[in-house]
């Protein structure tokens, strides 16, 4: 189909590599296109995947095109395709001694072709899967966009399940990303932002937000704080997080990151702001309040009852994984008078052969847990869940039948890993855990005015926390937004938006359910 097709050859690039001009920060498009393609792969070290090809056109080689791309990240068959499409215009092409007008190329494809002069835009253009085009005696190229290569399909999240709602989770493509939040709001109103952060992964990190609806402010500061990154990599969004974060030194997570698109699109109609990150199927959501990390996806699909029900579980399992272990040290430890006396003598009985105090014993279980949780985590998936579950029964028991613990302290200890496991959102399960261990040593010491001071540290630290510019708990103390904290009221009862957090407070007009509320039935109809 060409006259010829073929790979130029490592001895002509290292002839040509004693003349190539020196390298800048703004080096333009050379003119020889042996010198220009000679210094790319010089750049690239000569690394196998960077294809360098010419294609004559002429036989003396006074007029020819290079192109040049990556080979894991573009499209073999649509690249084809484009180099197929140069071949329409040859006879255009051979009639020029040289090329004086880019609008020639331009018909030489079908493609979106971009124009460029200066050559690290060129490799970054090739990094996102573009096939560069180079002419013989011009000073810009032209890249083409044929990205490719293998990609993780759309799946079901596996951090966030739930019974009914959407089955479908982010992936580690960003365009993907994208599209998927999109189809769920379908409004030019949804503006995308996106920056290059990284001086050498130069990761694309796109920034969602609903105009009219996100605060103007919120969305400066995150777009600025971003801007502000100056590092070698990103490679997953909790690299984004720790660098623009407001409580830097708190267990507590000030931004919700999640798989699922419609929490992301959910929290978008709110007044929030989206960061999804190139790379990673975790996309970032700010400014979240407290009362958010304890909601799931969940709740807004069934009814109202259920979901708050629901939502009263897994409070009370929060404030179980706290503080039920630290209760327990306290109580059998300096309040023995608060325990009836049945249970007293049941539990003086199982730890008179215990040679440890409770708080050693809360301890050694604890991180027991800790360590054969994170080894289901780590192991192979096929045999994971039977460590964690048979580790869990097999050590549990023998510990009691050998003395090192009492029956009650495994029982406690049991109950407080599964409520932690009740929590929505895995940021706010590790903060639970950490300050579990806090609270713990402040029991073990103090007793229940241990409790009262780590209570009131935690507190008074909520308190003072911020996201960007939002109150960690202001809906807490904010009367206007208590509809969906504890408990789900009706949709056609959440009119609006929560504040502080909106530019739009109005969500809703006058609904059906609304009106026939108040309408009593005709039992003749």
């Amino acid at each position: 189909m060409f006259k010829k097709l073929r790979r130029i050859k490592l001895s002509t690039i290292n002839k040509a590599r004693n003349t190539i001009p020196p390298f800048t920060a703004k080096t333009s498009i050379l003119p020889n296109i042996t010198l220009q393609l000679a210094r790319i792969q010089e750049r690239f070290g000569e690394s196998s995947d960077l294809i360098v090809q010419k294609l004559d056109y002429v036989d003396d080689d006074s007029f020819y095109i290079g192109i040049c791309y990556l080979e894991g990240l573009t499209d073999q068959q649509a690249l084809h395709q484009e180099i197929m499409n140069i071949k329409v215009v040859t006879s255009k092409l051979e009639e020029h001694a040289y090329i004086s007008e880019p609008k020639i190329l331009l018909e030489a494809t079908n493609g979106q072709i971009t124009s460029v002069v200066e050559e690290e835009i060129l490799i970054n253009y090739l990094f996102e899967g573009s096939v560069a085009i180079l002419i013989n005696g011009m000073t810009e190229a032209f890249t083409v966009p044929v990205p490719g290569g293998e990609r993780r399909s759309i799946q079901e999240p596996t951090s966030q399940t739930v019974i009914r709602g959407p089955k479908e989770g982010f992936v580690e493509d960003i365009s993907t990303n994208i599209a998927l939040v999109r189809r769920k709001i379908k409004s030019p109103d949804l503006h995308v932002k996106t920056l290059s952060v990284g001086r050498y992964t130069q990761t694309k990190v796109s920034i969602l937000y609903m105009k009219g609806i996100a605060e103007p402010y919120v969305v400066s500061e995150i777009l600025q704080r971003i801007q502000s990154i100056d590092t070698d990599s990103i490679l997953e969004s909790g690299y984004i997080e720790e660098f623009i974060q407001d409580g830097i030194l708190t267990p507590f997570p000030t931004m919700l990151n999640t798989e699922r698109p419609d929490a992301i699109a959910g929290g978008l109609l709110e007044g929030l702001v989206a960061i999804i990150v190139d790379g990673t199927p975790f996309v970032l959501m700010a400014p979240v309040t407290f009362s958010r990390f304890l909601t799931s996806s969940e709740d807004y699909y069934q009814r109202y009852d259920i979901s708050s029900f629901l939502r009263l579980v897994r409070l009370a399992s929060f404030f179980i994984a706290l503080f039920l272990p630290s209760f327990f040290i306290a109580i059998t430890t300096f309040h023995v008078e608060m325990l009836p006396t049945t249970l007293l003598i049941t539990l003086a009985a199982q730890r008179e052969a215990t040679p440890f105090t409770t708080l050693i014993e809360a301890f050694l279980m604890e991180l027991t847990f800790e360590v054969i949780r994170e080894a289901g985590v780590r192991m192979p998936r096929a045999i994971g869940p039977a460590i964690s579950i048979v580790g869990a029964l097999v050590l549990g028991q023998a510990a009691v039948q050998a003395g090192l613990v009492s029956a009650a302290m495994v029982i406690v200890v049991s109950f407080t890993a599964i409520s932690n496991f009740v929590l929505p959102s895995i940021n706010m399960s590790s903060a639970t855990r950490l300050l579990r261990f806090f609270l713990m040593i402040l029991a073990g010491t103090l007793g229940l005015f241990g409790i009262l001071i780590g209570i009131t540290a935690i507190i008074g630290h909520l308190v003072s926390l911020q996201s960007f510019g939002v109150p960690y708990l202001d809906p807490t103390i904010n009367k206007n937004n208590l509809k969906d904290i504890v408990v789900r009221v009706p949709w056609w009862k959440m009119k609006t938006r929560p504040t502080l957090i909106t530019a739009q407070r109005t969500r809703e007009g006058s609904n059906y359910a609304e009106q026939a509320k108040d309408q009593k039935p005709d039992p003749l109809s």
